[in-house]
Order: structure tokens, then sequence, then C-alpha cells
């Protein structure tokens, strides 16, 4: 049972516990602070990665991110080849007033140009500055920490897999046809021996 005035007492208990303790403030911007790896802060553009193929720009749900681009004719990598055509990124633009930091659009990018830097200091005075270029995302590409070491438990990854299996199958291959070329130089060499000394001397040898 409460009696009157309890509730002052309680909150003036928890006032006095609380002076006693040392503040834990961090003084920003002078000192900085000590992010998670995770930290959803910009996102990051490496921008040789990127193939235009839009799903980025198509699965945004804020409709943020802004692409532009155009055709090249690439020539023949071998005589009598035929042209072949590729996007070229003119524009790769991001509305961070707009964006809702859901990173979808890091997700679904099958070519890893897109990632999360945990960078923050981007504000603006005018909202319509808060759209940044390429030029900008290439800049946060670089703070984008390491990813985490693997858990040396986990499974190896597919491509790994994959790409030691093909590298193994390739260096067996390699193997046996140096065996091979080394079998057949050791069973060549007795019939070449036996062929000089079969050879009859002509004159002047010898001497």
């Amino acid at each position: 049972m409460s009696f009157p005035g309890s509730g002052l007492a309680k909150g003036l208990a928890v006032t006095l516990r609380t002076m006693t303790v040392r503040s834990v403030t961090a003084q920003y911007p002078d000192v900085q602070p000590d992010l998670p790896p995770r930290t959803r802060g910009v996102i990051g553009l490496f921008e040789e990665n990127c193939t235009v193929c839009m799903l980025c720009a198509r699965e945004c749900p804020d409709w943020c991110i802004y692409i532009d681009s155009h055709k090249e004719t690439v020539p023949p990598a071998a005589p009598g080849g035929r042209e072949r055509s590729r996007n070229v990124l003119d524009r790769f633009a991001i509305d961070f007033a707009l964006c809702m930091y859901c990173g979808i659009c890091i997700e679904v990018c099958p070519f890893d140009a897109l990632f999360w830097s945990p960078e923050f200091e981007y504000a603006e005075t005018d909202i319509h500055d808060l759209t940044h270029e390429r030029d900008k995302l290439r800049e946060w590409m670089w703070t984008v920490p390491e990813p985490p070491a693997l858990d040396p438990a986990a499974e190896e990854p597919k491509e790994l897999a994959a790409a030691r299996k093909a590298a193994d199958k390739l260096a067996a291959q390699q193997q046996a046809e140096a065996e091979a070329a080394r079998t057949q130089e050791q069973a060549q060499a007795p019939e070449q021996e036996s062929a000089d000394q079969d050879r009859p001397d002509t004159p002047g040898e010898g001497t």
C-alpha cells in the first residue's frame, strides 16, 4: 500500500543516486562516436561493378534512386566476331531526403555495387542538397568497413567451393599431362640410344 508522497520520494531517490555517478556524455563533435560495423549511415557506390541493370531503382520503395545511362558499341574481341553493346553509367544519385534506409537496393544488387557506410555527417542547410551524385557516393565507398571474418565452423560458400573444385581439376589435368609427357620421353630415350648404336660410323667420326 502506497502512502501520499511515495512517488515523489522514489523520484528524489533516483535523482540522488544518479547525482553521484560520473557523466558519460560524449562531447560530439570533438569526440566521434564508436559506431557498430553494421551501422546504416549512407550508401556507397562502387561504380566499376555497376552494370546499369536498374534493379536497385525499380525495387526502391521510395523511388529515391536516379540512374541515367547510354549505350556504347564494343568492337568484336576477335576478327570475324560481331559487335556488342553495353550500358555506360552517366548518373547515379540518391535522394537521402526520401531514403528510409531499408537497404533493399543493397540486397538486390546482383553485382555488389552498393554498400552500407557508417558515415552520417552529411547534413545540409537545404533539403535539395541531400540528393548526392555518384562522385559523393564513391567517396563514401572508401569509408565502408571490411566485412567481418567468417565463422571457422561455417559452411564454405558455394562460389569458393566451385572455384576450388575447378582449380583442383585443372591442376590434376596438368599434372597428368606432364606425367604422360615424361613417360613418353623416357620410352623414347632407349630407342634413341639403340638407334645411335646401330648407326654405322662415317669416315672422320671419332677423330
